[in-house]
């Protein structure tokens, strides 16, 4: 297969109007302007709202090409999109294509009679999608998200770009993904399925191929599997008459994947080829993890369980919900994608779930998964809304574009579960669409298409993977979708419901895969997008970039809950961080320590698409937030943890290894100053992927109205003399305390391009958080107590070309009482 990529000098133009202008492929009208100056950037102050015209107006891209002779030579040559987004009308050298409506469907034509050697032409016009929806929405309204351009779930394009709870309405236009030219002989490969079989400690690797012919002469099928050592194995066999083929390799001394925390993540590369005679005509390449998976679900003292199992061993999953990383896709550089998913698992994340609100990611994406061991939950691209599921038309579209993406992504290692929906089930029963009788028809074809047809298509394409209907779900239509019995729940009452972390203890879910906090982003995003006059929770631009309804009023609300008010805007953003980790943490805690109940969370949300007050715990531009650091330490593979009542304080380890850990806990009564009034060290024997209760402390002997407010319990785990973690616990609200000035001491060193804080305080310092002025870094850890008599090191990259005293004299470090004290 020879290959001509059409890049290269692309012009567009506003229809209607007769300037072309300088365009990027891949690329959207959006980016096309602001690199150029026609638009202000959409990410800073109001602009958002300016440039709404943008969508609402058609576009045309034109190219201009020479083809390539080693195409032009191949008996057939098709024009090949992997992505336009979304309604286009392609034509080459005056003669129409086609039409497209879809953008996460593959088009391609066969152009071969139609391509000159020297002088071509491409124009592809967009149609504005805001137009085509709100006609659309007229002629049959639809519910959906209440902060989205109405009529969204009419097109198959990606439904966080109309708007959501976190995102701008900033519809893109253009060609999003590849475009190109493919020139072939006799033959193509028009599908391989490859799958792996696993039996008493042996691997086959099958590759079946359907092969699309224009001869008869004999075509020969080859598999090649390379391990991660170098070590090759090879297969083949003939194509059949009727244009398929099926090899089979056994694997010598397979290495099995895991998923991150797990064990090793060894990749195979494989190789399926196409031949006829010496000639090899098509070729496709793979990398493939070699690993049993499946969802057991299994009738216990509970209900049913929902957990997912790696090579026999049951995963608790650890991770977060993933949204598309840039309002406009192609911007994301692969640099930037790994920098996300690297994140997620230094945090020990082992699942990220594609949320059915964006759009399916490309290769790479999932390339990052398989070798970072990240289990992927795949959502398929409906949510919250509902869709003309009774529209044959419709149905078609969709039906493509499912074929395309589970035929993709199946052989994907990291692929652990193909997902209806988003939040439909939960919407028909709890949010009104049911008492509109114009609905009913449109229930029923959800039923229908959720339950019966989305499954078999599933299972015909992909029958390894299991299938689940919708999130959340307990696997009977329109019955209980939260439910704690089976399948999976999103628990949104700390949030939208105002109830305090305490709620969190009362939800024993069988899988978690939504619940979430908001906070403001760090301030050097903020300055990004607003100006220090606007520097105010309920000054306008700040509410421009908080899309959720009272978002910002409630993430107040609780902090005034938790903490005293902050001196400035400054205080307040580091308050919402640690406020946000602080209520995440508790009730992962909660979940991980009844494991044997609860076999997942997934926190909302990993990432952000724009620079936003949000659920994230990674900011647009990959900051850390609180929470990103506090997930390190939750999502710890030997997680320490206190379930408080004061006055008695239980101590818990939750293991995710494979084997028994051992250690000691030491834990002590203190005053904020550091007084020990009780103490004492316990041997801990942690079993293997279980949680361990190590001892409940009733200390109420120790514990007054009079002192509460000046204690700390401190529970601290060692191996050897070897520090693990250390977890506190108190008996009066943050905003209580008696915090006094922790007087930290740091001293600082380096070695290797490695920057050491050593760090103590003379009174106990809450929620600590350390920075670098001017800089970005990631520190080995970060807002956390320090409690008296502690000496703790912190480590981060020395910025390139810092000198150490640079470095002094950019640290800045404060904890809860700095927020209040003047």
């Amino acid at each position: 297969m020879n290959v001509q990529t059409l890049t290269g000098a692309w012009h567009f133009r506003q229809v209607g109007t007769e300037e072309w202008l300088p365009a990027t492929v891949p690329g959207g009208v959006h980016t096309d302007l602001l690199a150029l100056g026609r638009i202000p950037d959409p990410f800073v102050g109001d602009n958002e709202k300016h440039v709404q015209w943008v969508a609402e107006a058609d576009w045309e891209y034109r190219y201009q090409f020479a083809a390539e002779a080693d195409v032009l030579q191949q008996l057939r040559v098709w024009l090949v999109c992997d992505g336009l987004d979304t309604l286009a009308a392609v034509t080459l050298n005056g003669r129409f294509l086609g039409q497209t409506n879809n953008m996460f469907r593959q088009y391609r034509w066969e152009v071969k009679e139609l391509l000159q050697a020297e002088a071509n032409e491409l124009v592809i016009a967009f149609a504005s999608p805001v137009q085509f929806i709100t006609e659309k929405q007229v002629q049959r309204p639809l519910p959906g998200v209440s902060q989205a351009i109405p009529g969204g779930s009419h097109l198959r394009k990606a439904p966080c770009q109309f708007g959501w709870d976190w995102g701008p309405q900033l519809p893109p236009i253009g060609v999003w993904k590849e475009i190109r030219l493919e020139g072939g002989g006799d033959a193509r490969l028009a599908d391989v399925h490859l799958q792996q079989h696993h039996a008493d400690g042996q691997v086959n690797v099958s590759a079946a191929l359907s092969v699309e012919r224009w001869t008869d002469e004999a075509l020969t099928a080859r598999l090649r599997v390379v391990a991660p050592d170098g070590e090759e194995n090879v297969g083949e066999t003939a194509v059949s008459p009727t244009a398929s083929a099926t090899v089979n390799l056994p694997i010598a001394n397979p290495q099995l994947w895991w998923p991150n925390g797990y064990g090793e993540q060894p990749l195979y590369q494989v190789i399926v080829s196409l031949h006829q005679g010496d000639v090899e005509l098509d070729q496709r390449v793979y990398q493939l993890g070699l690993r049993t998976l499946k969802l057991r679900q299994d009738a216990d003292e509970w209900g049913r369980s929902f957990e997912f199992m790696v090579n026999g061993v049951p995963i608790f999953a650890k991770g977060s919900n993933w949204i598309p990383a840039d309002s406009f896709p192609t911007r994301i550089s692969d640099d930037y994608l790994e920098m996300l998913i690297r994140g997620a698992a230094e945090t020990h994340q082992n699942m990220l779930r594609v949320w059915g609100g964006g759009f399916f990611e490309e290769d790479r994406f999932y390339d990052l998964c398989d070798r970072y061991g990240i289990l992927i939950w795949q959502d398929f691209i409906f949510s919250c809304s509902v869709y003309p599921l009774n529209d044959p038309d419709f149905l078609e579209n969709v039906r493509i574009e499912v074929s395309e993406n589970v035929r993709r992504l199946r052989h994907r290692t990291s692929l652990a579960l193909w997902c209806g929906n988003n939040e439909m089930e939960w919407g028909w029963v709890d949010w009104g669409w049911k008492h509109q009788s114009d609905l009913d028809e449109l229930k029923i074809a959800y039923d229908r298409f959720f339950h019966h047809t989305l499954p078999e298509w599933c299972a015909a394409a992909d029958p390894d993977t299991a299938y689940w209907p919708s999130s959340p779900s307990s696997d009977t239509p329109f019955e209980n979708p939260n439910g704690q019995q089976q399948g999976d729940a999103h628990y949104w009452d700390v949030w939208h419901g105002r109830k305090p972390f305490t709620a969190y203890r009362s939800q024993y879910p069988r899988f978690m895969s939504e619940f979430g906090f908001q906070a403001l982003p760090p301030l050097a995003t903020i300055r990004t997008y607003a100006e220090e006059a606007d520097w105010n929770m309920t000054s306008y631009i700040m509410e421009r970039h908080q899309k959720n309804d009272s978002g910002n009023s409630l993430m107040v609300g609780q902090m005034l809950d938790t903490f005293r008010l902050p001196k400035d805007f400054s205080s307040l953003v580091y308050l919402s961080m640690a406020l946000q980790a602080e209520g995440i943490r508790y009730g992962v805690e909660h979940w991980r320590r009844h494991r044997d109940r609860v076999a997942g969370t997934l926190y909302w949300q990993l990432n952000d698409c724009w620079p936003v007050a949000s659920w994230s715990s990674l900011d647009y531009f990959g900051r850390w937030k609180a929470l990103h650091y506090a997930a390190r330490r939750f999502y710890a593979p030997v997680m320490l943890s206190i379930e408080d009542a004061p006055p008695r304080q239980g101590v818990y380890v939750t293991s995710d290894l494979r084997e028994t850990w051992e250690g000691n806990l030491r834990w002590s009564l203190e005053t904020l100053a550091g007084e020990v009034l009780a103490a004492g060290e316990e041997p801990v024997q942690a079993a293997p992927l279980a949680a361990t209760h190590i001892q409940t402390y009733n200390l109420k002997e120790y514990v007054t109205d009079d002192n509460r407010r000046n204690l700390v319990f401190i529970a601290e785990l060692w191996q050897g003399d070897r520090h693990v973690t250390t977890q506190t616990a108190f008996f009066a609200p943050t905003k209580h305390l008696r915090l006094i000035a922790p007087a930290i001491q740091a001293t600082c060193c380096h070695e290797d391009g490695v920057l050491y804080i050593e760090l103590a305080a003379h009174s106990l310092a809450r929620l600590v958080e350390l920075s670098l002025d001017g800089v970005d870094v990631v520190f080995s850890d970060n807002y956390f107590d320090l409690p008296v008599g502690r000496t703790i090191t912190i480590t981060c990259p020395l910025p390139a070309g810092w000198q150490l005293s640079q470095a002094e004299a950019a640290l800045r470090i404060r904890s809860v009482y700095d927020s209040f004290a003047n």
